[in-house]
């Protein structure tokens, strides 16, 4: 299967369709009627398309388990079709298409093995999806400018040429794959003067976004947060803790980290771990929604 370990949950819905055709009217009367020999069509049905839902990920070999938090199937009938939908929500990783499609069909195929004594020219038509919601589809960067950004390393060892970088172009990695143009990328030591000197000359050149990588730990040398507060006007709690609870949800350790994300004027600056995994583990939780941000920014500029 797929690797969907990276990705964040949403609410996740697929609503699909299939229709069941039958040839005669007196097909219709028998199951308003409820007088089908086999039973009950549609509430006999409806049961086996929340079974065959349930079994998606038995039947498809690629298709993940996941938690069904709604299955909804609804009938309407319209002359000799009988148009059947099944909606499907959940919150998870992966959307839920396949599931609504495989409910949908289930119960076009229950229908027709009920009333095939009584009709023998039912036929099964359309099954499709007709919309779903959650994912990337669902939250594009709808901005049609191009952002930019100044990464910045911050540390001792590499600055001294004692070790390569790799948490610096993790990043620079995503942001390249969310459309973001890289307007510089340096290493510089743990130093609060230095953090500061350059978050002042990004912000004023209206860089978009200033993101470092490293110092946010707890050691003495870990000054990344203390250079940064002063400097922040607004701080965006909720990015910080995005950024924690993705990646404890993966190492025990995130929750020592001291990440810090807030706004200079229009500029969004973000203090992000030093290690690989933890830039790009944050990176994965927040990209590319936190692009939205600019999106508010340049609205309130227009108030």
């Amino acid at each position: 299967m797929v690797d969907i370990t990276h990705k964040n949950n949403t609410l996740r819905i697929a609503t699909a369709q299939a229709i069941v055709k039958v040839s005669k009217q007196e097909t219709i009367d028998a199951i308003n009627n409820d007088t089908v020999p086999k039973g009950n069509v549609l509430a006999m049905s409806k049961a086996a398309g929340l079974l065959g839902v349930k079994k998606t990920p038995d039947l498809l070999p690629d298709c993940h388990p996941l938690p069904i938090e709604y299955t909804g199937i609804d009938y309407e009938i319209n002359g000799l079709d009988i148009i059947v939908t099944c909606t499907i929500k959940t919150i998870y990783k992966t959307g839920v298409e396949v599931e609504a499609m495989h409910g949908a069909s289930v119960v076009a195929l229950n229908m027709y093995d009920m009333l095939k004594p009584i009709d023998k020219g039912v036929e099964i038509h359309h099954i499709k999806l007709l919309k779903k919601k959650g994912g990337k589809s669902s939250f594009k960067n709808r901005l049609r400018e191009q952002l930019t950004a100044a990464v910045i390393v911050c540390s001792d060892t590499i600055s001294k040429g004692e070790k390569e970088d790799r948490a610096g172009k993790a990043i620079i990695a995503k942001l390249k794959e969310s459309n973001v143009c890289i307007s510089d990328y340096i290493v510089i030591p743990d130093e609060k003067e230095v953090i500061q000197e350059k978050t002042k000359h990004y912000a004023s050149q209206h860089i978009d976004m200033v993101i470092f990588t490293g110092g946010t730990g707890l050691s003495k040398r870990d000054v990344t947060p203390e250079a940064l507060e002063p400097l922040i006007e607004r701080t965006i709690p909720g990015i910080e803790e995005a950024i924690r609870s993705y990646g404890q949800n993966r190492t025990p350790y995130a929750m020592l980290s001291r990440s810090v994300a807030g706004t200079i004027g229009g500029t969004l600056v973000l203090a992000l771990p030093g290690s690989t995994n933890g830039a790009k583990e944050s990176m994965d939780a927040i990209f590319p929604s936190v692009i939205h941000v600019f999106g508010i920014l340049r609205g309130a500029r227009h108030d």
